[in-house]
């Protein structure tokens, strides 16, 4: 079998370019491809060895490097010596700079950056999924933001939607027959936020969600006494909070979502 060696290299760590080159030497067969990747690339000293490196092996290379002087370089240097290499992202970045009529910002590790807010946005989903409904009450005074009220309350896909934002969110159910975590009364008022509903909008969810699991509407979670028990003993709990309290009742997720990041950033 023929092999192949390319030399992936990059001003950072190269995972854009290593991933571009799998991408397209995937699609041969028959050949046995090394790829092996160079990171960190930043001076000319640096090309000048990948260039001797690929030399040596018969190798070609794919690069990222997105200041001008030193693609300029790699050019130079492959063509003296006869070495493919392919400019991965060069012609891309020259010709956003003729759409956008804008100067790029010339620096190495941007994507990585990028993927920072990524793993900020995952953490905060998780910690959505690990904190909610009260699970777990030491995520309460971890949280960004409590979100407290009944069932039915949109408590949930608050948190998720909110853990988008990279807001890391706990949510507490009140339930009058069990009271609310120590922790919920160690947080500062600001960071929690109650979710108040009017009893019939409240009645007409809880007896869709009974239908919609096979039980009888009439069951004891959607009687109206029983949730006016409930929002009133949600009353008491707020109170003492001092937090600020939403209406949600003809509100979508994303409405009080942003009333709630509206608030915060305050």
């Amino acid at each position: 079998m023929n092999s192949k060696m390319i030399y992936v290299v990059s001003d950072s760590v190269g995972e854009t370019a290593e991933l571009v080159t799998k991408a397209a030497a995937s699609q041969f067969k028959g050949y046995e491809i090394i790829i092996k990747r160079i990171p960190y690339v930043e001076t000319q000293s640096n090309i000048d060895q990948v260039i001797q490196l690929a030399k040596k092996n018969s190798g070609i290379i794919a690069y990222t490097l997105v200041k001008p002087e030193t693609r300029m370089h790699m050019k130079e240097m492959a063509e003296r010596e006869d070495i493919f290499a392919y400019d991965i992202i060069g012609p891309l970045i020259d010709n956003l700079q003729n759409c956008f009529e804008s100067q790029p910002l010339y620096e190495p590790g941007m994507v990585r950056k990028l993927d920072d807010d990524y793993f900020k946005r995952v953490e905060a989903i998780e910690f959505a999924v690990k904190y909610d409904d009260g699970r777990d009450p030491r995520g309460i005074l971890r949280a960004d933001i409590v979100l407290v009220g009944v069932s039915r309350t949109s408590k949930t896909p608050l948190s998720q939607y909110l853990a988008h934002k990279r807001l890391k969110v706990a949510n507490v159910p009140v339930v009058p027959e069990v009271d609310p975590p120590e922790e919920l009364f160690l947080v500062p008022p600001s960071k929690c936020i109650g979710l108040k509903i009017s009893p019939e909008k409240l009645n007409n969810i809880r007896r869709e969600r009974l239908k919609i699991l096979g039980l009888n509407d009439q069951a004891i979670y959607a009687n109206m006494e029983r949730i006016k028990e409930e929002l009133a003993y949600f009353d008491r709990i707020v109170a003492r909070l001092k937090c600020p309290v939403i209406d949600v009742t003809n509100k979508a997720v994303e409405e009080t979502a942003n009333t709630i990041i509206n608030s915060i950033q305050n």
